[in-house]
């Protein structure tokens, strides 16, 4: 069994969060909270991390194409490191470079008009980010740590 992980996507006006299901295998969008100052924003992050019964904390950190470090990413560090002061858990950094758009491209493809989409593309985003995260972990596994870990079919 892996553990449970709180994503966050952390915007200028408001900061999504998503969580993982207790095997590690999805990601679910969880909620939207308001942006105020990273103190605040770190406590609550913290928090919610405790409510849903989280081990890690994921923050998504939009590197540049390049892999370099621009503003939004120098942000995303700083939260982090806020975080861990209030969280007893791990709490790492994940490149979520492009996240927001794919999310905001998923929801027009599914038909989703503008106006429903704004209030959750942040949850979204960090949901997207999480399931990024879980994929790259489950398909990196060799085989035999797979889910058919022990399951014969002979």
């Amino acid at each position: 069994m892996m553990k449970i992980i709180l994503a966050v996507d952390p915007g200028e006006k408001n900061i999504g969060l998503a969580k993982s299901d207790p095997l590690g295998i999805g990601a679910t969008a969880l909620c939207v909270i308001p942006h105020i100052q990273m103190e605040k924003d770190a406590q609550a992050i913290a928090e919610k991390a405790r409510e849903c019964g989280a081990e890690s904390i994921l923050i998504g950190q939009p590197l540049n194409a390049d892999g370099s470090e621009g503003p939004h990413a120098r942000h995303s560090a700083k939260l982090a490191e806020a975080v861990s002061r209030y969280f007893n858990g791990e709490v790492f950094l994940y490149d979520e470079y492009g996240s927001t758009k794919a999310t905001r491209e998923r929801f027009k493809e599914m038909g989703v008009r503008r106006s429903k989409r704004l209030g959750h593309l942040d949850a979204n985003a960090a949901q997207t980010i999480l399931q990024s995260y879980l994929d790259e972990l489950y398909y990196s596994k060799p085989l035999s740590q797979g889910p058919d870990q022990g399951v014969s079919f002979e």
